[in-house]
């Protein structure tokens, strides 16, 4: 689960908002006045349409789904997606308004426990802490949005689902007269998520950040939303 807070650790090297002086400080900060919803629509559509191919050539060329991606089980197909696409959203949405009085998130641990299984659960633990010290000093604000999802592998009690999307991150920058929020660029992600039936509940038991075939064979840019 190291892979939990290891953009969020880039940011924070990068860009220090409490510093007012710099408005375009962090990487992929927006300048003032630059909102996101001027080029939202057209941004937006474009990350999606890349997701969306990313993730089928992904599949396709790399080789990773199996040969009929569990065709002849439809629903247990709309599970385990459902729940990738829940699960994603859930760790990658957080918000300095979730910290409680001693500086944790206790709603943000809960929705993503609800969702994974006890195995993980120990590990998620060991690294969220790190994400809540990072959203209580640098004000981070992060939301997920889920494009596409596919399911690689699945039978009676395992599966594995590719899903594609993009994070956005906010933070609150300057103070008095001179606050505002700096938005910062969507940020691409593509995973592979594991699951596991635990009497009879679907449940997350493992996630990785992938490359794209291009990134693998080194003619690629890289993934560069690899964490929540």
């Amino acid at each position: 689960m190291s892979v939990l807070t290891d953009s969020a650790r880039r940011d924070d090297r990068a860009t220090d908002p409490s510093d007012p002086s710099d408005p375009t400080s962090g990487p992929r900060a927006v300048a003032p006045g630059r909102s996101l919803r001027r080029r939202g629509p057209a941004a937006v559509l474009a990350l999606v349409v890349v997701a969306c191919v990313a993730l089928l050539i992904w599949m396709s060329v790399a080789g990773r789904a199996s040969a009929d991606g569990g065709l002849d089980l439809p629903d247990e197909r709309e599970q385990v997606m459902g729940l990738t696409d829940q699960f994603v959203k859930r760790l990658g949405t957080y918000s300095p308004d979730m910290l409680d009085d001693s500086g944790q998130m206790p709603d943000y641990r809960d929705q993503v426990h609800e969702v994974i299984t006890p195995k993980f659960a120990s590990d998620f633990d060991k690294e969220v802490a790190t994400a809540e010290q990072l959203v209580a000093q640098g004000g981070i604000t992060r939301t997920a949005d889920v494009f596409a999802t596919a399911v690689s592998s699945i039978d009676d009690d395992s599966a594995r689902v590719l899903v594609a999307g993009a994070f956005t991150d906010s933070y609150e920058q300057g103070t008095g007269k001179k606050a505002g929020t700096v938005d910062q660029e969507p940020l691409p992600f593509r995973f592979t998520v594991d699951l596991v039936m635990i009497e009879g509940a679907w449940l997350v038991d493992d996630f990785s950040p992938v490359s794209s075939p291009d990134d693998e064979t080194g003619t690629g840019a890289g993934t560069e939303g690899s964490t929540p």
